[in-house]
């Protein structure tokens, strides 16, 4: 699922996560962004937040944004939460505050080493480092040294103390529970680690690779490294750390961006031909690793969307999304056929397929009340003819998106995303269906960010026709 630094699979969105800074793992929590903000404040015993642009602040106390992430999976599955529930550091989204004291780093002397005992003593030493082992008798370690003026975050599947935020491979919303079995993750231990300035603008930035516990990072042999022009070392991890910023930020007029990978030491570099293949892309030198608002991050097994505090205060609310769910079931759409009331389940009853529950042909849209005729195939199970205009194709339950920070916009819930059936805004909906997240070791489909599951159809989201009471 998405992690906002939630979890899009692939906010924590799975093989998509899509990450507020907050980080979103592409799937979502169930209150307010505000109220979420709030409250991790209190928590920090300050209770007295104001609104700046770029970030939450009072008397050194912020959010620098937060991450999540999102697994585009199946309704018991995410829609805004992780399976079992935020556990400690393992959770759907991560805010991140300017700390008490700052853990920023910075590159320092360079070490090059001719025997392994001789690199062993120096990454022994307390002290951060990278080491780049170029062949059996030759390792180049650079030292960092303390940073004052910086915070560090690290991202990964350890569950070791310098991992701030935990992420779990996202399970697409399209496999069956025989299939959800992961066999081996292919999240890094130490997937990355982002670095936000103490100072104004706050300007946060994210580096491939996390130090260990013994403060250390190591690209061995064989990982893609090699010495810049300057005469700096850089290198690249094993499935690569992949940022797409959206062009326009995260608004309802926002288009999708260019995939890049990122680099150890932060530059940006066109994608490799496989995930884990040895030789990098070209550098791009007219871009960062600066996150911005809907940043992209993905970990090969999750993505997390990036969401700034200044891009969350435009953003709708838990409230607001509920009110739209009230609005709905006020109106009292109807089964054109049976003419029994339809009504959208509460978000605390997401699981549970309820007898009122709107269901849809998502190959035309109109929506309906459950009924257990219309089957063309005994192979399709899912596949109906639609009673009002005889198209056929998938029919399935329908519930409203839950993660309020995967919205463009605060615009009414009137589409539906094929073949999951997650609803949401217009503009949300066709967004997410034209943004390509990274699957497998090359290919990219657009996700569900509240599932992960593969969007298919003609424009992998459909309008959805309701028909109003007769009376």
């Amino acid at each position: 699922m998405l992690y906002h630094c939630n979890y899009l699979s692939g906010h924590v969105l799975p093989p998509n996560y899509t990450a507020t800074f907050c980080l979103f793992h592409l799937t979502s929590c169930r209150v307010s962004h505000r109220d979420f903000i709030a409250d991790l404040a209190k928590q920090q015993g300050n209770h007295h937040i104001s609104c700046t642009v770029g970030t939450w602040e009072d008397q050194g106390t912020w959010v620098r944004s937060v991450l999540s992430t999102s697994s585009v999976m199946t309704r018991d599955r995410y829609n805004g939460s992780l399976p079992n529930g935020d556990r400690g550091r393992r959770k759907s989204r991560f805010a991140l505050y300017k700390r008490p004291k700052a853990n920023g780093v910075k590159p320092s002397t360079v070490h090059v080493i001719s025997t392994p005992q001789a690199s062993k003593a120096i990454s022994c030493k307390g002290q951060h480092s990278i080491s780049y082992t170029l062949s059996r008798n030759q390792t180049v370690v650079v030292e960092y040294t303390h940073d004052k003026d910086t915070d560090m975050f690290q991202v990964g599947r350890s569950t070791e103390s310098p991992i701030d935020f935990v992420v779990t491979d996202t399970i697409s919303g399209s496999q069956n529970n025989d299939e959800t079995q992961i066999t081996q993750s292919t999240i890094s231990r130490f997937a990355c680690r982002i670095v936000c300035d103490r100072n104004a603008p706050y300007t946060a930035r994210i580096f491939a690779a996390g130090f260990d516990s013994s403060k250390n990072i190591f690209l061995g042999e064989k990982a893609a490294k090699w010495k810049n022009p300057d005469g700096h070392m850089d290198g690249l991890t094993t499935n690569g750390v992949l940022v797409m910023h959206p062009k326009g930020g995260f608004t309802e007029e926002s288009k999708p961006g260019v995939w890049r990978e990122i680099s150890v030491c932060g530059d940006v570099y066109t994608l490799r031909e496989t995930r884990s293949a040895q030789q990098r892309g070209k550098l791009v030198e007219n871009e960062t690793n600066i996150l911005q608002d809907g940043s992209l991050i993905d970990l090969c097994g999750a993505t997390l969307l990036w969401r700034t505090a200044d891009g969350l205060f435009h953003t709708p609310t838990q409230k607001h999304i509920e009110a739209l769910r009230q609005e709905i079931n006020a109106a009292r759409p109807q089964c054109p056929v049976g003419l029994n009331t339809l009504a959208f389940p509460s978000i605390n009853r997401k699981d549970v397929v309820e007898e009122k529950q709107p269901w849809a042909y998502l190959s035309c849209g109109h929506v309906h009340g459950y009924h257990n005729w219309g089957h063309r195939s005994d192979t399709e199970a899912n596949e109906r003819e639609c009673p009002m205009c005889r198209t056929v194709g998938p029919y399935v339950p329908l519930w409203l998106g839950c993660e309020a920070g995967f919205y463009v916009d605060a615009g009414p819930p009137t589409y539906a995303f094929t073949p999951c059936g997650h609803v949401c805004s217009e503009k949300s909906a066709k967004y997410w269906s034209q943004i390509p997240l990274p699957h497998g070791t090359h290919a990219f489909h657009a996700s569900c960010p509240f599932c992960a599951a593969q969007l298919t159809g003609e424009h992998n989201c459909v309008k959805l026709i309701f028909q109003g009471p007769i009376d």
